[in-house]
């Protein structure tokens, strides 16, 4: 490009990469610029400092195991569990107490004719009583299984 004259037009410096891409020098960068001495790849750089929010305090932090045990159901097998009163692992020892089925069941065999004691049969049958488990070590009761 010339001027009408047949001067050449004195031609301005090319624009500085900054003014090319449009990057604000007095912005923040999102990543850490690398000072003079520093290498580009990142080593020795320092990260970007924390923008309104106060530095990190170094209290220590309690950190507590919480161990969740899950509900156990009982029936008329033994359960292997951790006793809730003495906190060991046990294998529960079984009871057996006559219960509504072992009642009803009696009160049936009354009504057929078994008068003269073949009506207390179901009292012999622990599949007709209901259960209860205790502790092998502390002897407390852990939980029970009602037949009705």
């Amino acid at each position: 490009m010339s001027a009408p004259g047949g001067n050449p037009v004195p031609s301005a410096p090319p624009p500085s990469y900054e003014e090319t891409v449009g990057i604000n020098m007095n912005y923040p960068h999102p990543y850490p610029v690398p000072g003079p001495g520093q290498k580009p790849d990142g080593k020795g750089m320092n990260p970007p400092p924390y923008m309104g929010q106060p530095p990190p305090a170094n209290n220590p932090v309690a950190v507590q195991t919480v161990y969740v045990q899950q509900p156990v159901l009982f029936y008329d097998r033994p359960v292997q569990m951790c006793c809730p009163s003495c906190n060991q692992m046990i294998v529960t020892r079984l009871s057996y107490d006559a219960g509504a089925l072992t009642w009803l069941s009696c009160g049936g065999l009354c009504l057929l004719g078994c008068i003269v004691g073949c009506c207390l049969i179901p009292f012999c049958i622990d599949a007709l009583k209901d259960v209860d488990h205790t502790c092998p070590k502390c002897n407390a009761l852990v939980g029970s299984y009602k037949r009705l």
